[in-house]
């Protein structure tokens, strides 16, 4: 008999970085957050894992090639924006190909700012995974307080 358990949504964030710069996208018609600049990422899309849904993810939204071992594993956090989610972020700083807003019925525009000068209208979960790596956080929460 199988019970009703809770299912929480996974989810990954990749951090690409060069020459103190991150790589961001901002949203479009994707009926959350849009107008905002965003990591790139996306939902695990089940029997696949977090490696490489950051894998898919990068070659889906920005058209470059990563290899699973140039990823450094950053941050898990345990949050709830407009739902309840676990994210794995992982930083990049070698793959292949220039990143380019790949999904431009998702996304408007896309590139690169100073990790210390990020838009104004950066998601609010993007800016703190961003704080998050630079301070080393491995594990955090986001959002509990605004439940």
């Amino acid at each position: 008999m199988q019970s009703d358990r809770f299912h929480l949504i996974g989810a990954v964030f990749i951090i690409l970085e060069k020459d103190n710069k991150i790589f961001l996208t901002r949203r479009k018609n994707t009926g959350w957050e849009d107008g905002k600049y965003s990591l790139t990422g996306g939902h695990l899309d089940g029997n696949e894992t977090a490696t490489q849904a950051a894998v898919r993810e990068a070659q889906e939204e920005l058209g470059i090639t990563i290899d699973p071992t140039d990823l450094q594993f950053v941050n898990v956090s345990h949050l709830i924006t407009n739902s309840e989610r676990i994210h794995f972020t992982f930083v990049a700083k070698k793959w292949k190909g220039e990143p380019r807003n790949n999904e431009t019925e998702k996304a408007d525009d896309a590139q690169w700012f100073s990790i210390d000068k990020l838009p104004e209208n950066t998601m609010e979960v993007s800016r703190e995974t961003i704080n998050w790596y630079r301070n080393n956080n491995i594990y955090t929460e986001f959002g509990w307080d605004k439940k």
